[in-house]
């Protein structure tokens, strides 16, 4: 398996990603925080030491998928693999993590945009490979999985109904308390949040000039403010998005 920086479980079986995107690290502005708190687990985890799993959750674009894929740039020659996962073949988990137990590589499982319902079987295979069930899991094997939502569990209205005050305290209901359980069991939680219009600026010109356009000027802030302003988001995809049209453009 080690010829292979990335897989994909598909149709009951892991299948080597030929082309596998490059991310730089350094390209990620405006959650250096994240990128630390990232970094020094997965160092840990790639030296054989203690780390933890870890759920990325926040505004659409900010960068949680494309820090994960980034971690191969520093860690993939000691021995860091990804395993791409969709959140409906969780179920599959078992399967997926057995021909990697006795290999020497380290392997990320990589749940992208998770989120599932109460009733989805899916939940209660990742809550049995965070927690283990009586099979010990694999110590070369981590989940790293990224969510628009905090508790990967849509938050309904009817949640709230079953709050009660105890003691001068209030607690969730069952509903709740169920949501909250799975998101603990991943060690290490990291936000990300919408991008300032500073930040998202910043990310423009990067992009700008990495498509080679390093020129910059008022009329190009405007343009890329409004491309913002029409997509209700600024965040390093939309910078993205509006440095390729610009760059295309004016090519």
């Amino acid at each position: 398996m080690s010829t292979h920086l990335a897989y994909r479980w598909h149709q009951q079986k892991l299948r080597p990603i030929e082309f596998v995107q490059t991310v730089q690290l350094d390209d990620l502005l405006g959650i250096d925080r994240q990128k630390a708190a990232l970094i020094q687990n997965t160092r840990q985890f790639v030296a054989g030491k203690p780390a933890n799993h870890v759920l990325l959750t926040g505004s659409r674009g900010t960068g949680k998928s494309s820090i994960v894929k980034a971690l191969l740039g520093p860690f993939a020659a000691q021995g860091l693999r990804l395993v791409e996962l969709a959140a409906h073949d969780l179920i599959d988990l078992p399967d997926v993590v057995a021909p990697l137990r006795a290999q020497p590589e380290r392997f990320i499982l990589y749940v992208d945009d998770f989120s599932v319902s109460a009733n989805d079987p899916a939940l209660t295979a990742l809550k049995t490979a965070l927690d283990g069930g009586i099979e010990e899991p694999p110590e070369n094997v981590l989940v790293y999985a990224t969510s628009n939502r905090r508790h990967l569990m849509p938050e309904m209205k009817k949640d709230n109904g079953e709050y009660h005050w105890l003691d001068d305290e209030l607690h969730p209901g069952e509903s709740t308390e169920e949501k909250i359980s799975l998101s603990e069991r991943f060690g290490l939680w990291l936000s990300f949040l919408p991008f300032t219009q500073d930040q998202y600026l910043d990310a423009v010109r990067l992009h700008l000039r990495k498509l080679g356009h390093e020129h910059w000027d008022e009329e190009t802030e405007k343009l890329s403010l409004r491309w913002a302003l029409n997509r209700a988001s600024r965040s390093g995809r939309v910078a993205r998005q509006f440095a390729r049209d610009w760059a295309g453009r004016h090519a």
